[in-house]
């Protein structure tokens, strides 16, 4: 048996064999982590002005608290999707504040047919949604914030396999009644 085989072989041998395997790791590692890290880094892509845009046409057409995250992920995946977004908004934010809105109500129907409508509807649409097409497959952007269930919040529960609502199944399940004795 040749002596780099060995366990008393010299300390060498052992180092070098550590280091491939440490080696080998980091290298797995990193290539299953490089998805994410490409993932991740489109959100440092966007700007904080037409961040801000999205964010302020958005509270314009949308009556609701909403989630600044969220608004993130939905306008780097809207830019993506539609690349004349930023220049449409720019135009939507002017009409708004040329009539002063302070709600959808107040702009909304000087806004002409075409790209422009169809841009405020999709923002619409995406934030009700937490989708940004209604399709099989479509990445979700926001599931238990959607804002389709904040109308009725109080009354209607969110769709989910979890007994007391989206991640509930980290969260302590309520007290039973008692039961009936017959």
């Amino acid at each position: 048996m040749p002596d780099h085989y060995r366990d008393d072989a010299p300390m060498e041998f052992s180092l070098c064999r550590r280091r491939i395997v440490v080696g080998g790791v980091l290298l797995m590692g990193s290539l299953a982590a490089f998805p994410t890290l490409s993932a991740t880094s489109s959100n440092v892509t966007l700007a904080r002005e037409p961040l801000a845009r999205f964010m302020d046409i958005s509270s314009l057409l949308i009556p609701h608290q909403l989630d600044r995250g969220i608004g993130k992920r939905l306008a780097i995946a809207m830019t993506a999707a539609t690349p004349s977004l930023p220049d449409h908004i720019i135009e939507l934010l002017a009409i708004a504040r040329k009539k002063r809105a302070r709600v959808v109500e107040d702009f909304f129907p000087d806004i002409p047919q075409g790209p422009l409508k169809e841009t405020a509807l999709s923002i619409i649409s995406a934030w009700y949604m937490g989708v940004l097409t209604d399709a099989p497959g479509a990445e979700v952007f926001a599931y238990e914030f959607a804002l389709m269930y904040q109308p009725t919040v109080d009354v209607m529960t969110i769709p989910t396999y979890a007994k007391s609502g989206p991640n509930g199944w980290n969260a302590i399940a309520p007290p039973l009644s008692d039961m009936p004795k017959f």
